[in-house]
Protein backbone atom coordinates (compact mmCIF):
# COMPACT_ATOMS: atom_id res chain seq x y z
CA UNK A 1 0.00 0.00 0.00
CA UNK A 2 1.30 3.63 -0.67
CA UNK A 3 3.12 5.96 2.22
CA UNK A 4 -0.61 7.72 2.33
CA UNK A 5 -1.65 4.87 4.53
CA UNK A 6 -1.44 4.91 7.78
CA UNK A 7 0.00 1.56 9.51
CA UNK A 8 -2.45 0.92 11.68
CA UNK A 9 -4.92 1.76 8.70
CA UNK A 10 -2.95 -0.95 7.18
CA UNK A 11 -3.20 -3.55 9.77
CA UNK A 12 -6.75 -3.21 10.38
CA UNK A 13 -7.17 -3.58 5.97
CA UNK A 14 -4.87 -6.54 6.79
CA UNK A 15 -7.47 -7.90 9.44
CA UNK A 16 -10.49 -7.51 7.52
CA UNK A 17 -8.91 -9.09 4.53
CA UNK A 18 -8.52 -12.13 6.79
CA UNK A 19 -11.99 -11.87 7.98
CA UNK A 20 -13.20 -11.82 4.25
CA UNK A 21 -10.83 -15.07 3.53
CA UNK A 22 -12.19 -16.93 6.40
CA UNK A 23 -16.15 -15.91 5.88
CA UNK A 24 -15.84 -16.90 1.91
CA UNK A 25 -17.01 -20.50 0.54
CA UNK A 26 -19.14 -19.57 -2.48
CA UNK A 27 -17.29 -17.39 -5.39
CA UNK A 28 -18.77 -14.38 -5.47
CA UNK A 29 -19.09 -11.27 -8.77
CA UNK A 30 -18.83 -7.94 -6.63
CA UNK A 31 -19.40 -4.45 -8.88
CA UNK A 32 -17.61 -1.35 -7.73
CA UNK A 33 -19.94 1.27 -8.81
CA UNK A 34 -17.68 4.17 -8.71
CA UNK A 35 -14.61 4.90 -10.98
CA UNK A 36 -12.98 6.44 -8.19
CA UNK A 37 -13.04 3.13 -5.75
CA UNK A 38 -11.98 1.26 -8.85
CA UNK A 39 -8.74 3.35 -8.88
CA UNK A 40 -8.81 2.74 -5.00
CA UNK A 41 -8.46 -1.06 -5.68
CA UNK A 42 -5.61 -0.78 -8.09
CA UNK A 43 -3.76 1.39 -6.23
CA UNK A 44 -4.11 -0.06 -3.22
CA UNK A 45 -3.56 -3.91 -4.72
CA UNK A 46 -6.90 -4.60 -2.83
CA UNK A 47 -8.30 -7.15 -5.55
CA UNK A 48 -4.82 -9.53 -5.61
CA UNK A 49 -4.93 -9.71 -1.37
CA UNK A 50 -8.98 -11.33 -1.50
CA UNK A 51 -9.06 -14.62 -2.56
CA UNK A 52 -9.29 -15.93 -5.36
CA UNK A 53 -13.23 -16.80 -5.19
CA UNK A 54 -13.97 -13.01 -4.93
CA UNK A 55 -13.96 -11.50 -8.36
CA UNK A 56 -14.23 -7.37 -8.30
CA UNK A 57 -15.90 -6.37 -11.36
CA UNK A 58 -15.60 -2.66 -12.63
CA UNK A 59 -19.15 -0.74 -13.62
CA UNK A 60 -20.20 1.97 -15.50
CA UNK A 61 -19.22 4.49 -12.40
CA UNK A 62 -17.17 6.77 -14.57
CA UNK A 63 -19.68 9.76 -15.49
CA UNK A 64 -16.92 10.71 -18.25
CA UNK A 65 -16.42 7.48 -19.97
CA UNK A 66 -20.05 6.78 -20.10
CA UNK A 67 -20.90 10.28 -21.76
CA UNK A 68 -22.60 9.24 -24.98
CA UNK A 69 -20.77 9.40 -28.28
CA UNK A 70 -23.94 11.56 -29.59
CA UNK A 71 -23.48 13.90 -26.30
CA UNK A 72 -20.24 14.41 -27.05
CA UNK A 73 -20.90 14.78 -30.88
CA UNK A 74 -23.18 17.60 -29.91
CA UNK A 75 -20.78 19.18 -27.11
CA UNK A 76 -18.04 19.22 -30.73
CA UNK A 77 -20.78 21.18 -32.98
CA UNK A 78 -21.76 23.67 -30.01
CA UNK A 79 -18.16 24.54 -28.98
CA UNK A 80 -17.02 25.40 -33.06
CA UNK A 81 -19.81 27.98 -33.13
CA UNK A 82 -18.61 31.44 -33.07
CA UNK A 83 -19.88 33.29 -30.68
CA UNK A 84 -19.93 30.41 -28.12
CA UNK A 85 -17.25 30.31 -25.05
CA UNK A 86 -17.85 26.25 -24.06
CA UNK A 87 -16.95 25.63 -20.43
CA UNK A 88 -15.99 21.79 -19.45
CA UNK A 89 -14.44 20.30 -16.62
CA UNK A 90 -10.96 19.18 -18.32
CA UNK A 91 -11.47 14.82 -18.41
CA UNK A 92 -14.25 16.14 -20.53
CA UNK A 93 -11.64 17.53 -23.30
CA UNK A 94 -10.09 14.81 -24.08
CA UNK A 95 -13.23 12.30 -24.60
CA UNK A 96 -13.02 10.91 -28.49
CA UNK A 97 -15.45 11.82 -30.72
CA UNK A 98 -16.37 10.41 -34.08
CA UNK A 99 -13.46 12.42 -35.24
CA UNK A 100 -11.80 14.41 -32.73
CA UNK A 101 -12.72 16.17 -28.87
CA UNK A 102 -12.66 19.09 -27.35
CA UNK A 103 -9.03 19.58 -27.77
CA UNK A 104 -8.98 19.21 -31.09
CA UNK A 105 -11.99 21.67 -31.45
CA UNK A 106 -10.02 24.26 -29.42
CA UNK A 107 -6.58 23.68 -31.99
CA UNK A 108 -9.23 24.35 -34.90
CA UNK A 109 -10.16 28.02 -32.89
CA UNK A 110 -12.99 27.17 -30.73
CA UNK A 111 -12.98 28.43 -27.82
CA UNK A 112 -12.99 26.18 -25.20
CA UNK A 113 -12.12 26.43 -21.50
CA UNK A 114 -11.50 24.14 -18.11
CA UNK A 115 -13.67 25.35 -15.48
CA UNK A 116 -13.34 23.64 -11.82
CA UNK A 117 -16.70 24.41 -10.89
CA UNK A 118 -20.40 25.48 -12.88
CA UNK A 119 -20.12 28.64 -11.12
CA UNK A 120 -16.99 29.21 -13.28
CA UNK A 121 -19.14 29.66 -16.33
CA UNK A 122 -21.44 31.88 -14.63
CA UNK A 123 -18.45 33.87 -14.27
CA UNK A 124 -17.69 33.86 -17.76
CA UNK A 125 -21.25 34.62 -18.84
CA UNK A 126 -21.26 37.67 -16.73
CA UNK A 127 -17.70 38.98 -18.11
CA UNK A 128 -18.67 38.09 -21.52
CA UNK A 129 -22.05 39.32 -22.21
CA UNK A 130 -21.22 39.14 -25.83
CA UNK A 131 -20.93 35.39 -26.04
CA UNK A 132 -22.81 32.49 -25.22
CA UNK A 133 -21.02 30.76 -22.32
CA UNK A 134 -22.32 26.94 -22.53
CA UNK A 135 -20.90 24.61 -19.25
CA UNK A 136 -21.20 20.92 -19.70
CA UNK A 137 -23.15 19.66 -17.24
CA UNK A 138 -21.35 16.25 -17.01
CA UNK A 139 -21.24 13.93 -14.08
CA UNK A 140 -23.11 11.55 -11.34
CA UNK A 141 -25.54 12.79 -8.89
CA UNK A 142 -22.13 14.60 -6.87
CA UNK A 143 -21.86 17.15 -9.95
CA UNK A 144 -25.47 18.00 -9.56
CA UNK A 145 -26.46 20.37 -6.51
CA UNK A 146 -23.51 22.72 -7.56
CA UNK A 147 -24.49 22.63 -11.57
CA UNK A 148 -28.24 23.36 -10.30
CA UNK A 149 -27.01 26.14 -7.89
CA UNK A 150 -25.61 27.75 -11.31
CA UNK A 151 -28.88 27.76 -13.01
CA UNK A 152 -30.67 29.32 -10.56
CA UNK A 153 -28.01 32.01 -9.82
CA UNK A 154 -28.11 32.59 -13.95
CA UNK A 155 -31.92 32.95 -13.72
CA UNK A 156 -31.64 35.66 -10.36
CA UNK A 157 -29.17 37.70 -12.55
CA UNK A 158 -30.67 37.51 -15.61
CA UNK A 159 -28.11 35.74 -17.52
CA UNK A 160 -29.66 35.12 -21.14
CA UNK A 161 -26.18 34.17 -22.56
CA UNK A 162 -25.57 31.00 -19.97
CA UNK A 163 -26.62 27.31 -20.90
CA UNK A 164 -25.91 23.78 -19.67
CA UNK A 165 -26.11 20.99 -22.38
CA UNK A 166 -27.27 18.24 -19.70
CA UNK A 167 -25.14 14.98 -19.57
CA UNK A 168 -25.90 14.08 -15.91
CA UNK A 169 -26.74 10.43 -15.03
CA UNK A 170 -27.93 8.61 -12.30
CA UNK A 171 -26.56 5.38 -10.79
CA UNK A 172 -30.07 3.56 -9.28
CA UNK A 173 -31.33 3.11 -12.66
CA UNK A 174 -27.73 1.90 -13.50
CA UNK A 175 -27.98 -0.81 -10.76
CA UNK A 176 -31.48 -1.81 -12.42
CA UNK A 177 -30.26 -1.84 -16.07
CA UNK A 178 -27.22 -4.24 -14.89
CA UNK A 179 -29.44 -6.73 -12.46
CA UNK A 180 -32.05 -6.73 -15.01
CA UNK A 181 -29.85 -7.70 -18.33
CA UNK A 182 -29.68 -11.18 -19.41
CA UNK A 183 -25.77 -11.09 -19.10
CA UNK A 184 -25.87 -10.22 -15.36
CA UNK A 185 -23.32 -11.98 -12.85
CA UNK A 186 -23.08 -9.59 -10.49
CA UNK A 187 -24.08 -10.88 -7.29
CA UNK A 188 -23.40 -7.55 -4.48
CA UNK A 189 -22.51 -3.87 -5.52
CA UNK A 190 -20.45 -1.55 -3.84
CA UNK A 191 -22.10 1.80 -3.63
CA UNK A 192 -20.69 5.18 -4.23
CA UNK A 193 -20.41 6.71 -0.74
CA UNK A 194 -19.95 10.66 -2.08
CA UNK A 195 -23.15 10.20 -3.93
CA UNK A 196 -24.74 8.82 -1.79
CA UNK A 197 -24.22 11.66 0.93
CA UNK A 198 -26.13 13.66 -1.85
CA UNK A 199 -28.74 11.27 -2.54
CA UNK A 200 -28.70 9.02 0.60
CA UNK A 201 -29.29 5.37 0.31
CA UNK A 202 -33.41 4.62 0.25
CA UNK A 203 -33.48 4.58 -2.89
CA UNK A 204 -31.25 1.38 -3.64
CA UNK A 205 -33.12 -0.67 -0.91
CA UNK A 206 -36.24 -1.46 -3.47
CA UNK A 207 -33.50 -2.84 -5.83
CA UNK A 208 -31.54 -5.00 -3.14
CA UNK A 209 -35.01 -6.33 -2.24
CA UNK A 210 -36.34 -7.39 -5.83
CA UNK A 211 -32.84 -8.80 -7.17
CA UNK A 212 -32.06 -10.43 -4.15
CA UNK A 213 -28.34 -8.11 -4.42
CA UNK A 214 -26.75 -6.95 -1.55
CA UNK A 215 -25.91 -3.54 -1.67
CA UNK A 216 -23.08 -1.82 0.63
CA UNK A 217 -22.27 1.93 0.84
CA UNK A 218 -19.04 2.11 0.98
CA UNK A 219 -15.65 4.74 0.95
CA UNK A 220 -12.48 5.35 -1.24
CA UNK A 221 -9.86 4.64 1.63
CA UNK A 222 -8.44 0.57 1.40
CA UNK A 223 -9.64 0.02 4.57
CA UNK A 224 -13.39 1.50 3.59
CA UNK A 225 -13.51 -0.66 0.64
CA UNK A 226 -12.27 -3.96 2.74
CA UNK A 227 -14.97 -3.60 5.10
CA UNK A 228 -17.72 -3.54 2.00
CA UNK A 229 -16.39 -6.22 0.69
CA UNK A 230 -16.43 -7.96 3.68
CA UNK A 231 -20.02 -6.66 4.58
CA UNK A 232 -21.09 -7.87 1.10
CA UNK A 233 -19.12 -11.53 1.33
CA UNK A 234 -21.15 -11.60 5.18
CA UNK A 235 -24.18 -11.06 3.35
CA UNK A 236 -24.03 -13.32 0.83
CA UNK A 237 -23.00 -16.03 2.71
CA UNK A 238 -25.71 -15.75 4.95
CA UNK A 239 -28.22 -15.40 2.21
CA UNK A 240 -29.20 -11.67 3.43
CA UNK A 241 -30.20 -8.56 0.47
CA UNK A 242 -30.31 -5.55 1.92
CA UNK A 243 -28.76 -2.47 1.86
CA UNK A 244 -25.69 -1.49 4.28
CA UNK A 245 -24.02 1.27 5.20
CA UNK A 246 -20.46 1.03 5.68
CA UNK A 247 -19.38 4.64 5.28
CA UNK A 248 -21.74 6.23 8.39
CA UNK A 249 -19.39 8.74 9.23
CA UNK A 250 -20.48 10.73 6.06
CA UNK A 251 -23.48 9.15 4.63
CA UNK A 252 -27.32 8.82 6.48
CA UNK A 253 -30.17 7.27 4.72
CA UNK A 254 -31.71 10.28 3.81
CA UNK A 255 -28.95 12.07 2.47
CA UNK A 256 -28.15 15.69 2.15
CA UNK A 257 -32.45 17.24 1.56
CA UNK A 258 -31.16 21.00 1.33
CA UNK A 259 -29.23 19.51 -2.13
CA UNK A 260 -32.05 17.04 -3.09
CA UNK A 261 -34.66 19.49 -2.77
CA UNK A 262 -32.43 21.86 -5.34
CA UNK A 263 -32.04 19.18 -7.80
CA UNK A 264 -35.86 18.46 -8.04
CA UNK A 265 -36.27 22.34 -8.47
CA UNK A 266 -34.47 22.37 -11.29
CA UNK A 267 -34.10 19.26 -12.97
CA UNK A 268 -36.27 16.29 -13.60
CA UNK A 269 -35.46 12.36 -14.92
CA UNK A 270 -34.74 11.77 -18.38
CA UNK A 271 -33.90 8.81 -20.67
CA UNK A 272 -30.06 8.56 -21.25
CA UNK A 273 -27.79 6.98 -23.62
CA UNK A 274 -25.10 5.81 -21.91
CA UNK A 275 -21.89 5.22 -24.09
CA UNK A 276 -21.12 1.47 -25.47
CA UNK A 277 -24.26 0.60 -22.75
CA UNK A 278 -27.74 1.63 -24.85
CA UNK A 279 -30.68 3.75 -23.71
CA UNK A 280 -31.52 3.12 -19.79
CA UNK A 281 -34.77 4.56 -18.79
CA UNK A 282 -34.75 7.78 -16.51
CA UNK A 283 -31.26 7.41 -15.76
CA UNK A 284 -30.24 10.92 -16.28
CA UNK A 285 -31.38 14.75 -15.31
CA UNK A 286 -32.90 16.97 -17.84
CA UNK A 287 -34.09 20.99 -17.11
CA UNK A 288 -37.47 21.12 -15.78
CA UNK A 289 -39.75 23.52 -17.88
CA UNK A 290 -39.19 26.59 -15.79
CA UNK A 291 -35.53 26.34 -17.09
CA UNK A 292 -35.99 25.17 -20.31
CA UNK A 293 -34.61 28.17 -21.62
CA UNK A 294 -31.32 27.32 -19.78
CA UNK A 295 -30.77 24.00 -22.37
CA UNK A 296 -28.07 24.26 -24.51
CA UNK A 297 -29.49 21.22 -26.51
CA UNK A 298 -32.03 23.31 -27.61
CA UNK A 299 -30.79 26.52 -27.86
CA UNK A 300 -28.60 25.43 -30.49
CA UNK A 301 -29.93 24.15 -34.32
CA UNK A 302 -27.43 21.36 -34.24
CA UNK A 303 -27.63 18.57 -37.22
CA UNK A 304 -25.88 15.90 -36.09
CA UNK A 305 -24.37 12.68 -38.35
CA UNK A 306 -25.14 8.99 -37.81
CA UNK A 307 -21.99 8.15 -35.56
CA UNK A 308 -20.29 5.23 -34.50
CA UNK A 309 -17.83 4.00 -31.81
CA UNK A 310 -14.30 2.43 -32.62
CA UNK A 311 -14.77 -0.99 -33.73
CA UNK A 312 -12.06 -2.39 -32.02
CA UNK A 313 -12.66 -0.70 -28.75
CA UNK A 314 -14.62 -2.89 -26.26
CA UNK A 315 -15.58 -0.48 -23.52
CA UNK A 316 -19.17 -0.81 -23.73
CA UNK A 317 -18.14 -4.67 -22.59
CA UNK A 318 -16.21 -3.17 -19.77
CA UNK A 319 -18.30 -0.60 -18.41
CA UNK A 320 -21.32 -3.34 -18.17
CA UNK A 321 -18.73 -5.20 -16.02
CA UNK A 322 -18.71 -7.98 -18.61
CA UNK A 323 -15.40 -7.83 -19.30
CA UNK A 324 -11.95 -6.09 -18.01
CA UNK A 325 -9.69 -3.52 -19.67
CA UNK A 326 -7.03 -6.58 -19.99
CA UNK A 327 -9.54 -8.43 -22.32
CA UNK A 328 -9.44 -5.68 -25.18
CA UNK A 329 -6.71 -6.25 -28.16
CA UNK A 330 -6.01 -2.90 -28.10
CA UNK A 331 -5.21 -2.07 -24.41
CA UNK A 332 -1.82 -0.65 -23.94
CA UNK A 333 -0.88 -0.90 -27.60
CA UNK A 334 -3.19 0.92 -29.96
CA UNK A 335 -4.68 2.41 -27.09
CA UNK A 336 -3.39 4.54 -24.55
CA UNK A 337 -3.89 7.37 -21.90
CA UNK A 338 -1.93 9.16 -24.92
CA UNK A 339 -3.85 7.97 -27.69
CA UNK A 340 -6.81 6.90 -26.06
CA UNK A 341 -10.48 5.27 -28.40
CA UNK A 342 -12.69 4.85 -25.38
CA UNK A 343 -13.86 7.18 -22.89
CA UNK A 344 -12.55 4.89 -19.65
CA UNK A 345 -8.89 5.26 -21.05
CA UNK A 346 -9.40 9.10 -20.76
CA UNK A 347 -11.03 9.91 -17.28
CA UNK A 348 -8.85 9.85 -13.81
CA UNK A 349 -11.83 7.73 -12.93
CA UNK A 350 -11.59 5.01 -16.00
CA UNK A 351 -11.27 1.85 -16.00
CA UNK A 352 -8.32 1.44 -18.56
CA UNK A 353 -7.09 4.20 -17.40
CA UNK A 354 -7.03 2.45 -13.50
CA UNK A 355 -5.24 -0.68 -15.14
CA UNK A 356 -2.93 1.10 -17.07
CA UNK A 357 -1.47 3.64 -14.50
CA UNK A 358 -0.75 0.58 -12.06
CA UNK A 359 0.08 -2.08 -14.14
CA UNK A 360 -2.42 -4.20 -14.19
CA UNK A 361 -1.71 -6.85 -16.53
CA UNK A 362 -3.12 -10.19 -15.24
Amino acid sequence: MTNKVSSESIRQTKAVMEEIRRVTTHPWNIMEICGGQTHSIMEYGLDQLLPENINLVHGPGCPVCVTSLEIVEHALQIAMQSDVIFASFGDMLRVPGSSTDLFGARAKGADVRVVYSPMDAVKLAKENPEKQVVFFAVGFETTVPAIAASVLHAEKNHLDNFSILPANVLVPPAMDAILSSPENQINAFLAAGHVCAIMGYWQYEPIARQYQTPIVVTGFEALDLAMGILMSVRQLEGGRYEVENAYARYVTREGNLVAQSMINQVFKPVDRQWRGIGNIPLSGLGLNDNYKQFDASTRFDIQLAQVQESPICIAGSVLRGTAKPIDCPAFGTLCTPANPLGAPMVSGEGACSAYYRYHKVN
